[in-house]
């Protein structure tokens, strides 16, 4: 007979002949739910009862993507350069299959596909500037706080800024603006 199940003949034993499981569970060292737990099985089963069970799970979430699925999933990222999560959403759309980010991971990376699609980059942004410093200038207002309204001038040349705040924002404000803009940059 195994170790374990010794100890726990000799917990029903002592809980047989007590009736006191506070007492048992004290002496014992365990809790009144282990004692309860195998008392329930030795009433059940008897000595078979206080065998340890198998703690595999019943199924395996890791089985749960077929050959047939793997094959679309390939498919899906080698004719359209799909991503992991494009191909999520196109499982889901056309197929109604509903599978997890870490599944098609795990399929594109068991068959040594990289899951990450690199796009191409965007080229870098043209600033527009005019080679003659004042031929244009960008202008814009915005609210700060309560009664406080920012106005700038960016000549494109240069790129020379005047800022000025008003307490609002009007035509008097703007004509303001400007006139000192005009007198800062010539």
């Amino acid at each position: 007979m195994n170790d374990e199940i010794q100890q726990r003949l000799k917990w029903i034993t002592l809980y047989q002949e007590t009736n006191n499981a506070g007492l048992v569970c004290l002496r014992c060292g365990i809790s009144r739910p282990t004692l309860r737990k195998w008392w329930s099985r030795y009433q059940e089963q008897g000595l078979d009862g206080l065998k340890s069970l198998s703690k595999r799970p019943h199924s395996s979430p890791n089985q749960k993507v077929s050959p047939e699925l793997e094959a679309k999933i390939l498919v899906l990222r080698k004719s359209r350069n799909l991503g992991a999560r494009r191909i999520q959403s196109e499982l889901l759309r056309n197929e109604q299959i509903k599978l997890g980010l870490a599944t098609i991971h795990k399929v594109l990376k068991k068959h040594k596909v990289d899951p990450i699609v690199i796009y191409r980059k965007k080229p870098d942004f043209k600033r527009y500037s005019k080679p003659i410093p004042g031929e244009r200038v960008q202008m814009d207002t915005c609210k700060i706080a309560a009664n406080l309204y920012q106005y700038t001038a960016i000549d494109d040349c240069t790129r020379y800024r005047v800022l000025r705040l008003y307490k609002r924002r009007s035509a008097t404000n703007t004509i303001d603006f400007l006139e000192s803009v005009i007198e800062e940059m010539l």
